[in-house]
């Protein structure tokens, strides 16, 4: 992610802030810059910008900004949408009456917008789901589940349900031991979600594609529910690390490419983040790998440089959260399996979802 500044007093900002804590100013995202802009309160509902690009042109937050503090982003003032680019993507939003539901809600957006911020930078923003047969629309559904009606996450046609608990630190936490995950975070949530809408998405596009994603995840016409059956009956597979980037990635090919492509979406975003940063890393041995930049990340020509990147900033990160104390911030290794799988991801998109011409199918927009 990128760095960001107040335009009033020139102080760093963050993606998540509403007003600058240095000077108070007030803050939203604008999705037409993808950057964190710096406002002056007009009346009620209109906001002045104060930013070099549009200085003095009016704006309006987001519904859910003004009337529930879930949300920070920004919308032109002639525009007729009440909601922002994200809010406009949630279909169902959690039980307001029940306990807690209000704080899920706040940090499923949280993640969600997250999310939605590298989907900006790879040029494949989802668009609202239309109706129930938009196969290139997306929604999401936050539900809070109860003894008498669970809530399994998942994505079926376009709609990525979310059990609101997991926005509970305490339930997730459970839920990670029982199954047997390293790894289990909302903002995962909604990249591994992702990953089965964009299989989806790019299937209906280029079927053609399929021969080459058989070749490295397997034939997704696999019976889904009998291979999750097996899975969770018997488990991984023996030395199931030589070929997925989890236990769960060998479940079934439509489960290893979601996976995998969630594993991607996590090093664009903290490469880009370190990117942005400045970040480097000398290597002190010459057997150990050193993190310069020579481009962006995102959309790098040349993704083993980011790959040799993206082992020199884990290896440190993981190294860096045991001196505090913490588990790996990514618990992970990369097999040369899955280092190719990622490889097939990265020029999916950058031969398909970063070219212009591929993103209309019938004269409606993909992404």
């Amino acid at each position: 992610m990128k760095v960001f500044y107040c335009h009033n007093c020139h102080h760093q900002v963050f993606f998540n802030n509403t007003f600058c804590e240095n000077c108070n100013t007030l803050l939203g995202y604008q999705v037409n810059h993808k950057t964190m802009g710096t406002f002056e309160q007009v009346d009620a509902e209109h906001w002045k910008s104060l930013n070099p690009q549009d200085q003095g042109q009016l704006f309006k937050p987001c519904y859910n900004y003004r009337h529930h503090q879930i949300c920070n982003w920004m919308i032109e003032a002639d525009d007729p949408n009440i909601y922002c680019e994200s809010c406009r993507l949630t279909h169902i939003i959690p039980d307001l009456s029940l306990d807690k539901s209000v704080m899920y809600w706040h940090r499923l957006e949280k993640a969600k917008r997250r999310f939605l911020y590298l989907t900006q930078q790879l040029n494949i923003s989802p668009r609202p789901k239309k109706d129930d047969d938009d196969r290139y629309g997306l929604r999401f559904n936050f539900l809070m589940s109860s003894p008498n009606q669970p809530v399994m996450t998942g994505h079926q046609l376009g709609t990525i349900t979310l059990n609101a608990s997991e926005a509970d630190v305490v339930h997730r936490e459970k839920t990670r031991l029982n199954m047997g995950e390293n790894y289990r975070t909302v903002l995962g949530h909604f990249r591994h979600e992702s990953g089965h809408y964009y299989f989806d998405v790019m299937t209906h596009l280029y079927p053609e594609w399929l021969e080459e994603f058989r070749y490295y995840f397997g034939d997704e016409r696999l019976d889904y529910g009998k291979a999750l059956e097996d899975y969770y009956e018997n488990g991984p597979i023996e030395h199931w690390q030589e070929f997925y980037i989890s236990r769960y990635a060998c479940a079934h090919p439509w489960e290893d490419w979601a996976e995998t492509w969630a594993h991607y979406l996590h090093m664009m975003d903290t490469l880009d983040t370190a990117y942005h940063a400045g970040i480097c890393i000398e290597a002190n041995h010459k057997i150990d790998p050193d993190m310069h930049f020579k481009e962006s990340p995102i959309g790098s020509l040349d993704f083993e440089h980011t790959l040799t990147n993206w082992f020199a900033l884990s290896y440190s990160l993981n190294a860096l959260n045991r001196s505090m104390g913490l588990e790996d911030a990514y618990p992970f290794t990369l097999s040369n399996g899955v280092l190719d799988k990622l490889r097939f991801i990265h020029r999916t998109l950058m031969k398909v979802a970063l070219k212009p011409e591929t993103r209309r199918s019938n004269n409606q927009e993909i992404f």
